[in-house]
């Protein structure tokens, strides 16, 4: 592992993570006996527009029963679960963090789904070629500092025909959001690129854009219910709260100030290469 990626995994990590969600679940009257992926889902899905924006993206994509997917940058498994709990595909998660993986890992035996969980880098995947049907990439590619290698190794184990799903933070206005940000607490840690450099990377590898969508005015929407349905309310005891740490709301507000000045927004992109 890199000082890098050392240094990214030392943002995510946060000690007793498993236990500080099982007793925010608690505290909601969910038992970890009778737990359902739904009942996650405040907390497991670490991207702009939650669930819903998991399911807007998936929508989007062939894919069920016969898929074998690839989940990268996985981190406590939300959309893993979703993929093979709502689509029936077969799902593995690579993540940097080893805290996100033992967690995701433990969630996923909670609620009975079967996912599997894997430490490892996105530039460096320790799998093997013409692996996978699908890849995702969800609010990942801002920690990754070589997207022209991180492209490389998805066209590697991608099957021929296979896709590659993209949501992620993307600079599409002149000014950088000011620090910390959920992703990253410093300049260190932090590559947001443009759409471009998303596209490029893509080119050099045989990997053809078959769609893409700016989601800015859902982000801002987005933002404006969340602020809507917290106002005058205590944090809740299970969310995004949990992954981000004490400066969480500072990290949201750079975030959330960034999106509405049009500097940053998610994007979506959706890949395929060739048969």
């Amino acid at each position: 592992m890199s000082l890098t990626e050392t240094d990214i995994a030392r943002h995510y990590g946060k000690r007793g993570l498993y236990d500080r969600i099982i007793t925010g679940l608690a505290e909601l009257g969910k038992s970890e006996k009778n737990l359902t992926p739904e009942d996650l889902k405040a907390v497991d899905e670490f991207h702009i527009g939650g669930i819903e924006a998991t399911r807007d993206l998936m929508a989007q994509v062939d894919i069920g029963r016969q898929s074998r997917v690839l989940d990268i940058g996985s981190g406590i498994g939300g959309p893993a679960r979703h993929m093979a709990h709502s689509h029936g595909a077969t799902v593995t998660g690579l993540d940097l963090t080893p805290e996100y993986v033992e967690t995701a890992r433990r969630l996923t035996k909670l609620v009975g789904l079967s996912p599997e969980f894997v430490v490892g880098s996105a530039l460096d995947m320790p799998f093997d070629d013409r692996n996978f049907d699908v890849a995702t990439l969800i609010h990942v590619g801002m920690n990754l500092p070589d997207k022209p290698k991180l492209f490389s190794e998805v066209a590697r184990i991608l099957r021929p025909g296979g896709t590659f799903v993209v949501y992620d933070v993307m600079q599409v206005g002149g000014v950088h959001p000011e620090f910390p940000l959920p992703w990253a607490s410093s300049a260190d840690t932090s590559f947001l690129d443009t759409p471009e450099t998303y596209l490029s990377a893509a080119d050099k590898v045989g990997l053809t854009l078959v769609a893409q969508r700016e989601r800015g005015a859902f982000a801002r929407d987005f933002f404006d219910r969340l602020s809507a349905s917290l106002q005058g309310a205590s944090p809740p005891p299970v969310g995004l709260g949990l992954l981000m740490g004490e400066d969480a709301q500072l990290k949201i507000r750079n975030m959330v100030k960034s999106v509405g000045a049009g500097d940053i927004a998610p994007v979506e992109m959706i890949f395929r290469l060739p048969a």
